[in-house]
């Protein structure tokens, strides 16, 4: 592949990673009935919120001191079960019980409103990521 096209498809990921989940489902199954091979090559380049698990807990413990309590609790609405332990399993046990009381009283939220905290976590293991402070788990990782 040419490091133009490479790029490129950088890019749109990059681009879909920024949109809510609704339009990114949309566009991408649109995209894998016409282009399944070019779909599943953004898709590869891409990282979403539980893509969280594939950092270990030394390194969520460094994105956590990134982030804004708030914003996480609020993440944490619609995350997975196992983003969820891994974020809890990262802060001492005081910290998660703190969080999970603030997640059960939480109440009712916007769609919107939890992706958006959803999407700031993401842009921070990203920018993480670029500074070489985490690494995602995978098969390039040794």
């Amino acid at each position: 592949m040419t490091d133009k096209k490479a790029e490129r498809l950088q890019h749109v990921a990059e681009l879909l990673n920024a949109v809510g989940r609704d339009t990114e489902t949309k566009i991408l199954s649109t995209l894998e009935e016409s282009n399944p091979n070019l779909a599943s090559q953004i898709r590869d380049r891409m990282f979403t919120f539980d893509d969280l698990t594939l950092i270990d807990s030394r390194q969520m413990q460094l994105l956590l001191k990134e982030l804004n309590s708030e914003v996480l609790v609020l993440s944490l609405k619609t995350a997975s079960d196992a983003v969820k332990e891994l974020v809890f399993s990262s802060v001492s046990t005081k910290a998660a019980e703190g969080m999970k009381d603030d997640l059960e009283s939480l109440g009712p939220r916007r769609r919107e409103d939890v992706e958006a905290a959803q999407m700031k976590i993401v842009q921070t293991a990203r920018k993480l990521m670029e500074e070489g402070k985490i690494v995602i788990l995978g098969s390039d990782t040794v």
